[in-house]
């Protein structure tokens, strides 16, 4: 692949260029557009939890959205297992078009949904079933936007590619579903959001599908791939039938283990981080909605400078050393935040917070992207990373639900959230002790 290397980074051709940059575009904005349609949830679950969960302990409804939220995030390494082994076998394109569409769709059929008050306990039976289904597109984006960019960019810059994605995807999702939130909430002040504004956040969910389809209908393959493909065409004999297969062989086994040390960690770190300030800032801190969503666009171009930044210092230090360095800032800071940011009613102090618990989190998982592909083979690289990732991140994406059932009542939810990020964290460093060096290791 050594030539691949060369070619990628001397390549003058105004073709090999665009080729480039739509594939960073691509994998951004796929991931950005996949995390605006979970996002939708995650700014609307008081609400949600009310009509599909209710229950006399909003800690209880809370956690039942959270619930619901984890049983997508089980879901998706189904999808990463069964994309990840198109992405691998066809191509990273057309296993994108198809998961990124089939996420916007899913998510805009929350909107036609029943609620338990219309149909008694049919509503959060359907709701999870449409969960169910959207956590396998899910995993499906996963395997395709978290390799063709990576393999489209030249060596210096895949650390910064991966931060690119992973956090920057995740700032500009977020960022959207922000501002659909602020529009969404003014359009529907009050109760009115609870009747009719959340259905049109779901419904939202079709603007994502009919700009993934514009995005990614003319991107090209990445010259890994294209790579791949020769030489699969040349030595046919050595070509794998089963991607996935291989990854839970006995020589990548450890491998994924190992892999999910990080994933768990950095995934449980995200969404107790920017996962959970949507509900912190409205359950705990009481801040009215359009506020909320001010604050919370801020945060989303926090997380992406972070993630951009931080993806980019495993350039320069290496992956393993990120991870350390990242893993003990936040077991050390984000408990200070959640307390400091729980204690205040200054919304100065509690926007400050916010933007500093958007930034330790999204940070936590930038280099992830790049290490994970860097783990894997060309011929498996979109299997072996949606895998680690998806699974990794399922677990992680629990840990909400646990703390709000750990929490009797709302009150308590601070102190639970600092508990776990601690012990989240301590099981990445773990993960970034015991981990190789990888960077530079791109086969």
């Amino acid at each position: 692949m050594a030539e691949i290397e060369a070619s990628i980074a001397n390549t003058k051709s105004s073709a090999g260029n665009q080729q480039m940059v739509n594939a960073i575009i691509a994998s951004v904005m796929g991931w950005a557009l996949d995390l605006f349609d979970l996002f939708i949830l995650l700014y609307v679950a008081p609400v949600v939890g009310a009509l599909f969960f209710p229950s006399s302990n909003p800690a209880l409804s809370l956690a039942a959205v959270y619930g619901s939220f984890a049983v997508t995030l089980l879901m998706r390494p189904l999808g990463s297992a069964m994309f990840g082994h198109y992405a691998d076998v066809h191509g990273r394109k057309r296993a994108m078009l198809i998961a990124i569409v089939g996420v916007g769709i899913s998510t805009a059929a929350f909107g036609l949904l029943p609620t338990i008050a219309q149909v008694g306990v049919i509503a959060p039976m359907v709701f999870l079933i449409l969960r169910l289904v959207q956590g396998i597109f899910v995993g499906g984006v996963v395997a395709s936007t978290h390799t063709i960019g990576t393999e489209s960019v030249p060596a210096q810059w895949r650390g910064a590619m991966s931060g690119l994605v992973g956090g920057g995807g995740a700032g500009i999702g977020a960022l959207l579903a922000s501002f659909v939130f602020l529009i969404t909430s003014s359009i529907f002040p009050g109760d009115a959001f609870s009747v009719w504004g959340w259905r049109f956040m779901f419904f939202s969910g079709l603007l994502s599908s009919l700009l993934g389809w514009f995005i990614f209908k003319n991107l090209e393959e990445s010259p890994y791939f294209k790579e791949l493909k020769r030489q699969q065409s040349a030595q046919p004999a050595k070509v794998s039938k089963a991607p996935v297969k291989e990854v839970f062989s006995k020589e990548y086994r450890n491998v994924l283990l190992l892999n999910l040390l990080i994933t768990f960690g950095g995934g449980a770190g995200y969404y107790l981080t920017s996962g959970y300030l949507p509900s912190f800032l409205k359950v705990i801190n009481a801040v009215p909605n359009q506020t909320s969503s001010l604050i919370l666009m801020g945060a989303s171009v926090v997380a992406f400078f972070s993630a951009v930044l931080v993806g980019a210092l495993s350039d320069r230090i290496g992956r393993r050393k990120t991870f350390l360095l990242v893993g003990l800032c936040a077991a050390v800071l984000l408990p200070l935040c959640y307390l400091g940011m729980a204690a205040t009613t200054d919304l100065t102090r509690i926007t400050l917070y916010a933007l500093a618990i958007a930034f330790i989190g999204n940070a936590g998982y930038a280099p992830v992207l790049i290490f994970l592909n860097e783990r894997f083979p060309t011929a498996l690289r979109a299997s072996g990373t949606g895998l680690s990732w998806n699974i990794g991140f399922a677990l992680g994406g629990m840990t909400p639900t646990f703390v709000s059932l750990a929490s009797a009542s709302t009150a308590q939810i601070p102190m639970s959230l600092a508990i776990f990020a601690v012990g989240v964290f301590v099981v990445y460093l773990i993960g970034a002790i015991v981990i190789p060096e990888t960077k530079g290791d791109f086969r």
